[in-house]
């Protein structure tokens, strides 16, 4: 479920601090107002999370993580390393 940012439109909040994080589903109707103060809200275009670029295996250590390493010896042809 996605992680949604929101902040109110007008002025500051006691309550919610006027900005706040909500958990909802893709499927939800759109949020319009925040459920603390009852003022208008609009959604703020947030970062996000990515993979970091790892760098590839070596074969041994494929072979430590308990992959089979294969080796292309002809067309259609592979052994074991």
């Amino acid at each position: 479920m996605p992680i949604y940012e929101y902040e109110v439109c007008e002025g500051g909040c006691k309550v919610c601090g006027g900005t706040f994080t909500l958990n909802r589903p893709l499927s939800a109707k759109p949020l319009t107002h925040c459920p603390a103060c009852k003022k208008p809200v609009r959604k703020i275009i947030s970062g996000f999370s990515t993979p970091h670029k790892l760098k590839p295996l070596s074969v041994s250590d494929a072979k430590n993580a308990g992959f089979t390493v294969l080796k292309k010896i002809g067309k259609g042809e592979y052994e074991r390393q």
